[in-house]
């Protein structure tokens, strides 16, 4: 599966599908929400909360694959990502964008 976060793959022509996309909520346990919040107060990078997103961004592209898969897609375009703060420590990640079929 070719993904893209542009409208076009050079050297291809393909045919739209529709869209697709994946997302998950995700969270960390107690533990780290303690860490992490007392390491805002002498600031510095949340790696624990950096992990957590990318886990959530790589398990959203995953089932957004799986979905173009399902749909007979070879690449998916225009790939975007968007995320959100569902309560304290958990958050939503959405990643989604256009399943196409070469011609």
């Amino acid at each position: 599966m070719f993904l893209v976060n542009t409208d076009y793959i050079s050297g291809k022509e393909f045919e739209m599908i529709g869209m697709v996309k994946g997302s998950t909520i995700q969270s960390k346990n107690l533990g780290k929400d303690i860490t992490q919040g007392l390491k805002t107060l002498v600031g510095g990078e949340l790696k624990a909360y950096n992990e957590m997103m990318n886990e959530a961004r790589a398990l959203a592209t995953k089932r957004m694959v799986a979905e173009a898969e399902e749909l007979g897609a070879d690449a998916i375009v225009n790939i975007r990502y968007a995320s959100s703060a569902i309560m304290q420590g958990a958050a939503e990640v959405i990643a989604y964008g256009t399943a196409v079929k070469y011609k």
